[in-house]
């Protein structure tokens, strides 16, 4: 990579940068990362919006408390162990809370309008964001990752960080047990025809509010994992929360509302994008996963593949 600059009186007017195929194919690689990791964490949500067509607000909350968790783990426990522990106890722990949430509270407003729900789940954000800085402060935190996975290695000559090419495993192996659960399994077989219509399912016998259950419980583990793999690579601190669900429902609505592969290619399609601006445009590198999404929806208003709503 080449740096140019162009000055006039002494000051900086503008610089030319000049990148070779290397740089161009090691920037995808980490557009591709980050994009496995907003795959995760999208994913879950648009496994309740699919299913129980609940627009989950509180899904970032969800997110930010499996961050925190895992810094928990990881320092009580310590070393790679406590690492490798984080991403196991952290998601759970997010599925707790979302199993008694849903039991308690979400299981009685199915029917609502999607308003409604929308207010309620903005409600419940922010009584999580309170209940996460009464447990955990306002102090940033910060993980540190196994040795296993520290410092980089060379590909296409150019220096690669390892936890990288964790992330991009670890996407592919989310999609794939994902569809697995939605379509090899029992009940996610009963999860998409209650999609569907509840009430004929309802009247086959099934208790479609356990149904409903189990797909919350598990949009919510993907919360809890994704916020214990982000949580190597940002300061864990309150707020994350809102960054993360608006970057999801702009995801899901590019992809597909509901559509558990559309959520895959918004995630694409958002993490490249920014990926790239980083490197042509720093400054303003957060502007052009928003153009790329003003784009798909002006192509494709109702995604690029069929929502379920």
């Amino acid at each position: 990579m080449q740096l140019g600059f162009i000055e006039e009186d002494g000051f900086q007017m503008e610089y030319v940068l000049t990148f070779g195929p290397s740089e161009l194919a090691c920037q995808l690689l980490v557009g591709l990362s980050r994009s496995m990791l907003l795959f995760i964490v999208t994913a879950g949500l648009s496994l309740v919006l699919g299913v129980l067509r609940v627009p989950n607000i509180a899904h970032g909350s969800l997110y930010m408390i499996g961050a925190f968790t895992a810094f928990t783990v990881s320092t009580v426990v310590g070393g790679a162990g406590g690492f490798w522990l984080s991403l196991i106890v952290a998601p759970l722990a997010v599925a707790l809370v979302g199993l008694v949430a849903e039991r308690i509270l979400f299981c009685h407003l199915y029917e609502r309008e999607h308003l409604m729900l929308l207010l309620f789940t903005f409600a419940l954000m922010l009584i999580l964001g309170d209940l996460v800085k009464i447990i955990w402060g306002a102090e940033y935190r910060s993980v540190t990752t196994a040795s296993l996975l520290q410092g980089s290695f060379m590909i296409f000559g150019l220096p690669f960080p390892r936890y990288n090419l964790f992330l991009l495993i670890m996407g592919p192996l989310v999609a794939v047990a994902l569809w697995l659960f939605v379509s090899k399994t029992k009940i996610g077989r009963i999860s998409r025809a209650a999609a569907v219509d509840r009430e004929m399912v309802g009247v086959l016998g099934i208790n479609v509010s356990w149904v409903f259950a189990t797909a919350f419980v598990i949009g919510c583990l993907l919360a809890g994992l994704g916020g214990a793999l982000i949580a190597p690579t940002v300061s864990i601190t309150l707020g994350m929360d809102h960054t993360i669900i608006i970057e999801a429902f702009l995801i899901v609505t590019i992809g597909g509302l509901g559509n558990m592969w559309g959520a895959l290619i918004g995630s694409l399609i958002f993490g490249i994008t920014h990926s790239f601006g980083v490197m042509f445009w720093p400054q303003f590198a957060i502007v052009f996963p928003y153009v790329a999404v003003v784009i798909v929806l002006l192509l494709r208003p109702r995604g690029m593949l069929k929502s379920v709503w």
